[in-house]
């Protein structure tokens, strides 16, 4: 018995059917083309983003690309067809299928039934310059193997005997103010550069939410997100400077950061271009989300509440947004004990009086 399927105006290769869960589902479906389940409901900004990142993006050349039995290029393939898979939201697809692609493209024709744990290990070994992307891809070879299990290709998951690689505390680093003058120095109003710096700063969102903002966010001064990662919707007013960076910089209907196509970037390749942006400005290791940690420093060095922070961040708990405003915090903490210390010791210096 098939799918049982639903009557809906959908784009072309769209259908929609009911899964064995009860959920809906609208799979894209064409002839060289990456199949995709789609769980966003039709007609929302989320599907049209995912239907069209599906057009530009997921064309394969069958004749290039034919896939040994039992090699990982065949067990990546069958991992994009899975529930599994299709569970997963788009963004998520997106940022594990760059990491899988990676790779596939190095080690696509090997067999996916006989790496061990020391392999995988002598790869991680290999990636030390990048540990967090090694990490990442350990992940993902779990998932991978996990997959296997199930399909009946291993019995264990060499990857789970694995460790990961130390990395930096911390993660990306706080943009402090003198690094943000440099880049406002570097990238002026009215560059794309610029727009998608504000939009990071003066929103404090992630960056799979900053590369899809448009101008269909924006009403009456306020500018509505719904956070790819968390699924929180959320408006907020839109800030005088972000405002006047908007106005400054020549946008489309579609989202405001474009790449040279005229299409939102991807996940991957938006982070990316924004480092490059960053590097131009001599700002090297910095990175996207090092704003939406200066955004937090700078509403806890005004004295914010964490629960006013977190009306802007979207962040649930306290402990989450400390990780962002501990140092802050500590700066302005200390200000308030030596001042009151001061005040004890001396009542008429903190007075401003002299000492006749």
């Amino acid at each position: 018995m098939g799918r049982p399927r639903l009557n809906r105006v959908l784009p072309q290769y769209a259908s929609a059917f009911i899964d064995v869960r009860g959920k809906e589902r609208v799979r894209l479906r064409r002839t060289g083309w990456q199949t995709v389940y789609v769980t966003q409901k039709p007609g929302t900004p989320e599907f049209t983003e995912a239907y069209k990142d599906w057009l530009e993006n997921r064309k394969i050349k069958i004749a290039e690309h034919r896939a040994k039995p039992g090699s990982f290029d065949d067990l990546i393939s069958r991992f994009y067809q899975s529930s599994e898979w299709a569970d997963l939201k788009p963004t998520t697809q997106e940022t594990y299928r760059g990491e899988l692609e990676r790779f596939r493209a190095k080690y696509g024709d090997r067999s996916a039934a006989t790496m061990s744990a020391r392999n995988v290990a002598n790869l991680l070994a290999k990636m030390q310059a990048t540990p967090a992307a090694a990490n990442n891809l350990r992940k993902r070879l779990g998932q991978l193997f996990r997959f296997a299990i199930t399909s009946g290709w291993r019995t264990d998951n060499p990857a789970k005997a694995t460790r990961p690689l130390k990395t930096r505390k911390g993660g990306f680093p706080t943009w402090q103010e003198e690094h943000i003058e440099a880049f406002e120095a570097h990238h002026p109003l009215g560059t794309t550069a610029r727009l998608a710096f504000d939009l990071a700063l003066y929103t404090a969102q992630r960056r799979s939410d900053v590369r899809v903002m448009g101008p269909q966010h924006v009403r009456n001064g306020w500018i509505k997100v719904k956070q790819f990662k968390t699924g929180k919707e959320m408006e907020m007013p839109i800030h005088p400077r972000l405002a006047a960076s908007i106005a400054a910089t020549k946008t489309t209907n579609l989202a405001f950061i474009v790449n040279a196509k005229g299409a939102p970037f991807t996940y991957d390749s938006f982070g990316m271009w924004f480092m490059r942006q960053c590097r131009a400005a001599g700002l090297e290791g910095f990175a996207m989300h090092g704003l939406r940690k200066a955004a937090a420093r700078r509403m806890a060095e005004a004295g914010l509440s964490n629960q006013l922070i977190k009306s802007i961040t979207g962040h649930t708990s306290d402990s989450e947004v400390a990780r962002y405003t501990r140092d802050a915090e500590q700066k302005l903490m200390a200000g308030e004990a030596i001042a009151f210390m001061a005040n004890r010791e001396n009542p008429n210096l903190a007075n401003g009086s002299k000492n006749g």
